[in-house]
Formats: C-alpha cells, sequence, structure tokens
C-alpha cells in the first residue's frame, strides 16, 4: 500500500516487526497505530520543546495599575469601607445603585426640573396636542434645560467642593457643605418670601437673620411651593392666546350652525401656526431660562 511504505518510510519498523497493512475498503485513518513505534523519549522531548516555547508568554506578569489615589468617588468609597480601601466592584454598583433610587427626588426638590416640565406639559395641552411631543421627548427636554440652567451651580459646586476633595484637599463633610451652601443660595434665589414665611410659622421657627440661616426643612417646601405657583403663572400666560383662537373659532362655528363640528379639530391648525410663526420654541425655552433669578 502506499500508505504504509510513507509510514515506513518517517518511521522505520523494529526489526522481526510488520507493520499493518489497511485492508480493502478501510479508510486511511486505520494508519494511525504506526505511531506506536515512537518512544516516550521522543515524546517528552516533543513537551520539553513546547513547555520551552510558551515559557515567555507565561513569564510577562500582568501589569500593576498603578494606586488611584485621586478621585473622589475611590475616596468616598474607601471612607465608606472604613479602612481606606476601596470597596469591591459588588458593592459600589450597589451602592450607586442605591442612590439612584433617591436621584430622582433630588431633582425634583432642588433643581430647575419641576418648574420646566409643568411649563412643557401645559404648552402642549393649550396647543390641543395629546400626546405630541411624546412624555419622553418632554423628560428629556426638560432635563437638559434644567442642566443648563443649573450649571453656574454645578461649576461652583465642581469647583468648590468636588475638585479639592478628589485631590484630597479637603474631607468629605466639607465637600458636602460647601455643595449645600450653593444649593441652598440657588434655591433661596428662586423661592418667595411669602412661601418661606408660611413654612416658618407652619414650624414655628423663630426669624432668621440672613437668608443662609434657613434651614432645608423649611426651604425645601417652599422651594417646591413656589415653583409650583410660578410654572402656573407662565402657564396661564401661555394658555391665553391659544384660548382666544379657540373662541373665535367656536363662536365662527356657532354662527355657521355648525355645531356638530368639533372646534378643537378647526382650531388646531391655527394654532399650530401661530405657534410656529412666532418661534414658539425658541419663545418659550428663552423665557424658561430667563425666569430663573441669578
Amino acid at each position: 500500500m502506499p500508505g504504509a511504505d510513507i509510514f515506513t518510510t518517517v518511521i522505520p519498523a523494529k526489526a522481526g516487526t510488520h507493520l499493518p497493512t489497511a485492508a480493502p475498503g478501510r479508510k486511511a485513518g486505520r494508519w494511525i497505530p504506526a505511531f506506536a513505534g515512537m518512544t516516550k523519549g521522543v515524546v517528552v522531548a516533543l513537551l520539553l520543546v513546547a513547555l520551552f516555547i510558551a515559557m515567555p508568554a507565561f513569564a510577562q506578569a500582568a501589569p500593576v495599575a498603578p494606586a488611584d489615589n485621586g478621585g473622589a468617588l475611590t475616596r468616598a468609597m474607601g471612607q465608606i469601607s472604613g479602612d481606606g480601601r476601596s470597596l469591591s466592584l459588588s458593592l459600589q454598583i450597589l451602592i450607586l445603585m442605591s442612590l439612584l433610587t433617591v436621584l430622582p427626588s433630588l431633582i425634583l426638590m432642588m433643581t430647575s426640573f419641576t418648574r420646566i416640565i409643568i411649563v412643557l406639559s401645559l404648552l402642549r395641552q393649550a396647543l390641543g396636542l395629546q400626546q405630541t411631543p411624546p412624555n419622553q421627548v418632554l423628560v428629556g427636554l426638560s432635563l437638559f434645560l434644567s442642566l443648563f440652567v443649573m450649571r453656574p451651580a454645578i461649576d461652583q459646586i465642581n469647583a468648590q467642593a468636588f475638585d479639592p476633595y478628589g485631590k484630597g484637599q479637603i474631607p468629605i463633610e466639607e465637600a458636602v457643605g460647601r455643595s449645600a451652601k450653593v444649593l441652598h443660595g440657588f434655591m433661596t434665589k428662586q423661592t418667595r418670601e411669602t412661601d418661606l414665611k408660611l413654612f416658618q410659622n407652619l414650624a414655628e421657627a423663630p426669624a432668621f437673620r440672613t437668608p443662609a440661616d434657613i434651614p432645608f426643612s423649611i426651604l425645601l417646601p417652599a422651594f417646591v411651593t413656589s415653583e409650583l405657583k410660578t410654572a402656573f403663572q407662565i402657564g396661564f400666560m401661555i394658555f391665553l392666546p391659544f384660548l382666544i383662537i379657540d373662541l373665535v373659532v367656536a363662536s365662527t362655528l356657532m354662527a355657521l350652525g355648525m355645531m356638530m363640528l368639533s372646534p378643537t379639530i378647526i382650531s388646531m391648525p391655527f394654532k399650530l401656526l401661530l405657534f410656529v410663526l412666532v418661534d414658539g420654541w425658541a419663545l418659550t425655552m428663552g423665557s424658561l431660562a430667563g425666569s430663573f433669578a441669578t
């Protein structure tokens, strides 16, 4: 057989042994027993050569990550652990997910988000649109506009609290105090005195000498109440021109005797036309951003 001659040439058989020949009809895979003549020394030598070739790959140790001495998040996790070392990744994720549950309440209570989302919702109702723009668009637009309005306060917190704490210049207590002071100043500027006096009387608190003396327990509800009042006032001003269009259309339909036709169907195109002609979105966004005291 040609296969037997090849194996005889590559691996010579010992004296007195006969190489098995492939029977007719059998596959060439039956030639594997010819390797049985290999000695243990050859196998060991091949293994040593393979191990020698692979040694440089195993010898390359993984680079040691440099110690992260900076970063506010790393320092905070180290202080939470108590021994200065950062917590494990699973615990860090658990803590961050727990903080994310409180984040929506902080956004609603301490930023400009409440006023903006209410005004945009009232604008959609004034136009007579039920689901356009959708709620996701309104929430996203309100969130980014809130970031734009809060940018000066965010920059102050970053410069006065976050960066110094990340560099190890101040402890976490002082960083939290500086951040609260910046937010306190922003909220005080947007809150009416009447609302502050209302919750001050409800809490039976003494008179405050300066705005900085107002505690968050009184400032937070007063700020939210003031934001709701301001949002409704802006919404009323937005409703007026569209209400006039509704009255004109309804009166015209009544005069024509078309009482079975809904005035909303006729007035909506005129509302949209008026809103587009006066560049309503730019006017609304600019007015909202300018309504916050700086």
